[in-house]
């Protein structure tokens, strides 16, 4: 029980400073103190009152005092509420890069020069632009909440090491053909051929349920994607819907997807065979591994790395170029559009929410379109 100067009893949480003015105080849901001021009793515990019903509605904040690492744990728990487990992962991996430098500082103490002198210190462009989106957002949320009234994160500087933008790789007719060729003997040569038909994430491959493959319809349902990522410590596979409605799309199944497809279907049954017991609530996936867990897409870049290896070592003079798991996709977007399919039929295909994303990142020029071009153009003449 608090006291007024002249010792009258106030009630709980309440107490009058040497200045006259009265303090109100309680314990919010944050487990921090939380306190009003006001000139006069009533007014005081009208706030009080207000405050603790804030607290109970769960939309208030603890106080304008609070720290940046303090924000970003209600931020991720309040404002990210609703976001993917392995989506709040990555959120937490951009923080964590600046959290030492800047982390422990009061909201309301970070400024432009601050903040760009934490982000300097990263090792790529790549890297501040990722950690300069969570910065922006966790700030912008902040300014929503009356914590600040400024945003300064929007004007950070990403490009420091003005790093040097790679050309998305895409294989050439002859670099599929030969890759392919070389991969029969791979255990995922199946998932490489429905990846270069189907032009899918590699997390919707992976997360393929046989329920999605639909053999008499010649139809493809994707409906599912595999994350695998650290929770508490410990990986773990997660499954879920697709992220945007375009996600949600049936792609027609060309003979070569489906023969594909067949072939996994018998893999999967010997491997039942052998007695390997699928992971709980992962029994029904297409593409597994050999003892018929959900893969991964390290696992299945290891498998690229060592056929691409394997080329090189088989043909010195070749100098195949290393890629990703992604590059399929960009492949299959670019024989989609060297066959003259319609662009917007290829966003379609690929489940992108705007066509723009479609024309900007995977319509590429190979040398193969370049040498058609210059035939037709010569036919022409």
């Amino acid at each position: 029980m608090g006291k007024s100067l002249k010792g009258k009893e106030l009630g709980k949480g309440i107490s009058q400073r040497k200045d006259g003015r009265y303090r109100g105080r309680f314990v919010n849901r944050f487990g921090k103190n939380q306190d009003v001021y006001d000139n006069t009793y009533n007014g005081v515990m009208k706030k009080l009152r207000e405050a603790k019903y804030a607290d109970e509605q769960e939309v208030n904040v603890v106080s304008s005092n609070m720290t940046l690492d303090e924000w970003f744990d209600i931020w991720i728990d309040t404002c990210k509420k609703n976001c993917r487990n392995n989506t709040k992962e990555t959120y937490r991996r951009h923080y964590k890069r600046v959290s030492e430098d800047i982390g422990w500082r009061k909201l309301s103490k970070l400024n432009l020069v601050i903040l760009q002198n934490a982000i300097n210190h990263l090792k790529t462009d790549n890297e501040r632009k990722n950690t300069k989106k969570i910065l922006s957002d966790m700030l912008e949320k902040a300014v929503d909440s009356d914590l600040i009234v400024k945003n300064v994160a929007k004007k950070l500087n990403t490009i420091v090491s003005n790093d040097k933008k790679e050309e998305r790789r895409v294989l050439t007719r002859k670099e599929t053909r030969l890759f392919l060729e070389e991969a029969k003997s791979s255990f995922y040569y199946d998932l490489f051929i429905v990846a270069l038909e189907n032009g899918m994430r590699i997390g919707e491959l992976t997360g393929l349920l046989w329920e999605d493959v639909d053999f008499k319809g010649k139809i493809l349902h994707v409906r599912h994607s595999l994350t695998y990522f650290s929770k508490n410590g410990t990986y773990v596979f997660e499954l879920h819907s697709p992220k945007t409605k375009k996600g949600y799309r049936d792609i027609p199944l060309t003979q070569r997807a489906i023969d594909a497809l067949h072939r996994q279907y018998v893999r999967k049954q010997d491997i039942l065979m052998k007695g390997r017991k699928p992971l709980e609530d992962f029994e029904n996936l297409v593409f597994i591994t050999k003892n018929n867990r959900p893969t991964t897409q390290f696992l299945v870049s290891e498998g690229i790395d060592s056929i691409v290896k394997r080329i090189n070592k088989k043909f010195p003079d070749i100098s195949f170029e290393r890629f990703t798991c992604h590059t399929f996709r960009h492949t299959a977007a670019t024989r989609y559009l060297e066959a003259n399919v319609p662009l917007k039929t290829v966003s379609a295909i690929l489940g992108h929410t705007q066509l723009q994303l479609t024309t900007d990142l995977y319509m590429h020029v190979t040398d193969d379109a370049i040498e058609e071009g210059m035939r037709l153009y010569e036919m022409m003449g």
